[in-house]
């Protein structure tokens, strides 16, 4: 075993591959979250505003018409399609993954949010009204603040779903996490060691990013008996 470890990890520096990598599927599920919560956060609006008050008909028949192909394809061959044809002139390969799996994790986000907008009793629309709000003031001011821990055990699942699954950017050539791996298995002709190591890792992050989701969860419990 400690040679084999010797082997895929320290002879010829063969971390760095995990190293580098690792950072690589950093950054891009760290890019992808923040363009997952801002799509999804604007689709959901649009849809619920559509629900409560029939208004924005056609941003939300567009709002249909992403969830449905977004939700219905599969995100290797959304990545590809972005790489090779719509940002085929782009040279900048984590952007790419960025945009592909924000834009597929945002129609995911949209129905968590849009579910929990929907979760919220109609007499807090109507409190809202009574204070004088008009109908963006009581979505910001009172429901979406609710709306935000309902919906926070959902929103870790999808975030750590997100971060598995960008394990596919080998598709396109990008060195990640999951790649670095194999790039050591190709070298060594050993699969033990490098692919345990990658899955290792992901375990890692997903209990590190668990376990912060669990102190936020007590943060706002707590906030809310003061």
């Amino acid at each position: 075993m400690k040679d084999a470890i010797y082997q895929n990890l320290i002879a010829g520096d063969r971390w760095k591959y995990i190293a580098n990598g690792l950072g690589v599927t950093l950054r891009i599920t760290l890019f992808a979250v923040l363009i997952g919560i801002v799509l999804g956060f604007l689709v959901a609006v649009v849809r619920s505003t559509y629900e409560k008050t029939h208004k924005l008909k056609l941003l939300n028949l567009l709002c249909q018409v992403y969830l449905t192909v977004i939700r219905g394809t599969p995100m290797v061959v959304q990545l590809l399609i972005m790489y090779y044809i719509v940002f085929v002139s782009v040279t900048s390969k984590i952007m790419v993954a960025s945009l592909a799996f924000g834009i597929n994790s945002g129609a995911y986000v949209a129905e968590i949010i849009r579910g929990g907008i929907q979760s919220i009793d109609n007499g807090q629309f109507e409190a809202g009204r009574s204070l004088g709000f008009n109908y963006p003031q009581t979505m910001i001011y009172i429901i979406l603040p609710q709306v935000f821990k309902n919906v926070l055990p959902a929103l870790a699942n999808e975030f750590i779903v997100l971060l598995k699954e960008t394990s596919v950017c080998g598709y396109i050539a990008l060195q990640d996490l999951t790649k670095g791996g194999d790039i050591i298995r190709s070298q060594t002709y050993n699969a033990y060691v490098p692919l345990f190591t990658v899955a290792l890792i992901y375990l890692v992050m997903v209990m590190i990013f668990t376990q912060l989701v669990k102190i936020l969860e007590r943060r706002l419990r707590s906030s809310e008996r003061r």
